[in-house]
């Protein structure tokens, strides 16, 4: 018995050692900022003040991974998102926009803008975000082409980028047009009403 327990927590230790925090809960070490706004750690925390701005990490390009966000909102209504796939480093926060995905936070949009839909480009397949002021876990699996979100251990939404995508019909919305396979990632912050907080940002090879 005694055996099985060490295996057992082992195999729980190793698990866990293959997620590579992006975000230390201290400061903004490997994060740069672009657009108005700002990201300011609170009490271990990354919490959106202003916008629309964008925190994107510095360090490497991401493929082939699972990119994982916990967050909670302030109110049903709070508006952020979860940026993957731009190709270069961004000098201003459209620019993820239009050369990237955005993974929407918006419990208040509707299937196209809301929580775990790439934002205008595929609707999500059902809701599953907890009401404001609880945690949620957010999984975004990058696998060549193809995205695969799950929100709170439920798949949400599952978009390859060949597939047909709905018109473009405002000029904030995402210019249509393929993406790569990798690419950076960052976090939005979307306007000065709109408060999200994330504890953690991590990342583990597919």
């Amino acid at each position: 018995m005694r055996l099985v327990f060490v295996v057992f927590l082992l195999a729980t230790v190793s698990q866990a050692s293959d997620w590579k925090q992006l975000f230390d809960g201290k400061d903004l070490n490997g994060w740069q900022m672009v657009g108005p706004g700002r990201f300011v750690v609170e009490s271990g925390m990354l919490k959106t003040e202003g916008g629309m701005g964008l925190l994107w990490y510095t360090g490497q390009t991401f493929g082939h991974s699972i990119i994982r966000v916990v967050f909670k909102t302030a109110s049903p209504n709070a508006n952020s998102g979860v940026y993957i796939r731009f190709p270069e480093p961004p000098k201003d926060p459209w620019y993820a926009v239009h050369n990237g995905y955005e993974v929407q936070i918006d419990a208040g949009g509707d299937e196209w803008h809301c929580t775990g839909s790439l934002y205008s480009l595929s609707k999500v397949i059902k809701r599953n975000q907890k009401p404001a002021g609880e945690w949620n876990t957010m999984d975004i699996t990058i696998d060549g082409q193809k995205t695969t979100v799950k929100l709170n251990g439920e798949v949400v939404n599952t978009f390859v980028g060949s597939q047909t995508v709905p018109e473009r019909h405002a000029w904030y919305e995402p210019i249509r047009g393929p993406r790569p396979d990798s690419g950076y990632i960052g976090l939005q912050n979307h306007d000065g009403t709109s408060t999200v907080y994330f504890k953690e940002v991590a990342v583990k090879p597919e």
